[in-house]
């Protein structure tokens, strides 16, 4: 198919080129006038209208091939956050209107190109201005856009006012080239005061903790971010050195990392690691990608070189931003768990007091 593709585009590359030269012959006064053949008579107007009409049809088939064969969309059926569902519903809407408009608006383009072609005679209607015409073509698209946007931030109100009653669990995402950190808010579930000024990787302190906080001495730092799945979460959000951003996608949450500031984004996971691996959708997928992998593992191994491990699905915290040679590389596993398997896998992480204590 991307063969296909390629041979498609070298052909339109081609073909604008040899429309590009015609036209700059038709531009030579001098041509013009010693050759008329340049001249487009009424065959030609036909020939390029049936043509107008041929591509529109192929536009319309390509299109159809496209839904059949790549139509499923694998990040509007796999939300694993409360709030995803409402971001899936709003970016199908849009994608359904933008696609009605478009098959619209294609059609009614080629078809005037086909119906109003010049003919021999036929002079072409000219008025300066309608009134009817303008007001719909404004009002339209004023009135649909008012109701997206306005969805949409309705959409964006409800997730960023997380509903603090509800006790969310406070963790901080720290973003450096070309990795990430979490940072736990411990029993007070309140985060201890940081300054980049304070790191010291000799003792430890990596992120930059006041060491006299209260507040930080039940903090635990960890590079994977463990969720209990139906518990909200707020995230607090540094950048150490550049631009960052936070990107997860699967729970349809994104929020930039800003140096010398913190930003935030809080959502509920609704669906544990395990229960996303065992999804028909997901099943199909991580058997797409190990037989992908099986097959380059045996050319691998025919060259003597290490074969690929079977993948396995995990939630990923990526980063979003091109924020340096290595931006590919940063990511940081996700686990999604029960409240049980949750508090199991906290109380084996080390306390930021006792990783202190233990480097005196």
């Amino acid at each position: 198919m991307s063969t296909f593709f390629t041979i498609l585009i070298l052909f339109f590359i081609v073909t604008a080129i040899w429309q590009i030269v015609k036209i700059y012959d038709l531009t030579q006064v001098n041509t013009v006038a010693k050759d008329s053949s340049q001249i487009a008579n009424d065959k030609d107007n036909k020939v390029n209208g049936y043509l107008m009409l041929g591509f529109l049809i192929f536009i319309y088939v390509i299109t159809i091939i496209c839904f059949i064969r790549y139509g499923d969309f694998p990040l509007m059926s796999n939300s694993a956050s409360v709030h995803g569902s409402k971001i899936d519903d709003l970016m199908m809407i849009s994608m359904v209107l933008i696609f009605f408009v478009q098959t619209v608006t294609q059609f009614f383009l080629y078809y005037f190109a086909y119906k109003y072609k010049g003919q021999k005679g036929r002079k072409a209607l000219f008025y300066s201005d309608n009134h009817k015409l303008e007001f719909l073509w404004t009002i339209i698209p004023a009135i649909v856009l008012t109701i997206l946007i306005t969805y949409g931030l309705l959409t964006w109100s409800d997730i960023m006012n997380l509903d603090q009653d509800e006790d969310p669990m406070v963790i901080e995402l720290y973003a450096q080239q070309f990795n990430w950190k979490a940072r736990y808010s411990g029993e007070d579930n309140a985060l201890g005061k940081s300054n980049v000024r304070l790191i010291d990787i000799d003792r430890a302190n990596i992120l930059g903790l006041d060491e006299f906080d209260p507040n930080a001495q039940d903090d635990i730092i960890t590079t994977e971010l463990h969720l209990p799945v139906g518990k909200p979460v707020l995230f607090k959000m540094r950048s150490q050195d550049v631009l960052h951003s936070a990107y997860m996608p699967h729970f349809r949450a994104q929020m930039n990392c800003v140096p010398g500031m913190i930003t935030q984004f809080g959502f509920t996971p609704s669906v544990t690691t395990a229960d996303m691996r065992e999804t028909p959708e997901m099943v199909e997928k991580i058997l797409n990608i190990n037989n992908i992998r099986a097959e380059k593992s045996k050319e691998l191994q025919e060259k003597g070189e290490e074969v690929l491990d079977p993948y396995e699905f995990d939630y990923l915290l990526l980063c979003n931003k091109i924020c340096g040679k290595s931006h590919y590389n940063m990511q940081m596993k996700i686990v999604v768990e029960t409240q049980e398997e949750f508090d199991n896998w906290i109380n084996q992480q080390t306390k930021f007091k006792n990783s202190l204590i233990a480097q005196k």
